[in-house]
């Protein structure tokens, strides 16, 4: 299993760069996991970037529906979690010492840490390293 995060979910919704590289990963991967968190920050940045003129009002509702119909294709599934959350992030920022992490980062690895998968999907290099330091596996699609 690979949990997927927001920064890997928005380029298999728009073409980015390395959007071909993340398909691939997740063509040759099992179950993709695709959190709540995942999916309410990626409605947020679409939004933003419709209200920050990126995208078109049309743009912004065609890619809201593309991850709507991302919960009825494979390799994807869509999780909800536990209230439990907020606690194994408090713990988990409570270990790590004098490591910094942002706090959407922090309860995507402890959303990792509860739906019990130990490999993340990201761009982005700030989770990539917080996910490295509390001992996940990161696959970067496209980057070394």
């Amino acid at each position: 299993m690979l949990y997927a995060d927001t920064s890997c979910l928005l380029k298999v919704l728009r073409p980015e760069p390395l959007s071909e590289a993340v398909w691939k990963a997740i063509n040759e991967e099992g179950p993709v996991i695709v959190s709540v968190l995942a999916e309410l920050e990626t409605l947020v940045r679409l939004k933003g970037d419709w209200s920050g003129g990126v995208l078109t009002r049309n743009q912004w509702r065609q890619t809201e529906a593309r991850l709507g119909l991302l919960k009825s294709w494979s390799p994807f599934e869509f999780r909800t979690l536990p209230a439990a959350l907020f606690q194994t992030a408090l713990r988990q920022h409570r270990n790590s010492g004098n490591k910094q992490c942002r706090s959407l980062d922090r309860l995507h690895l402890a959303a990792l840490e509860e739906l019990k998968v130990s490999r993340l999907m990201t761009h982005d290099d700030a989770q990539a390293k917080a996910a490295i330091e509390v001992g996940f596996e990161v696959i970067r699609p496209g980057r070394v």
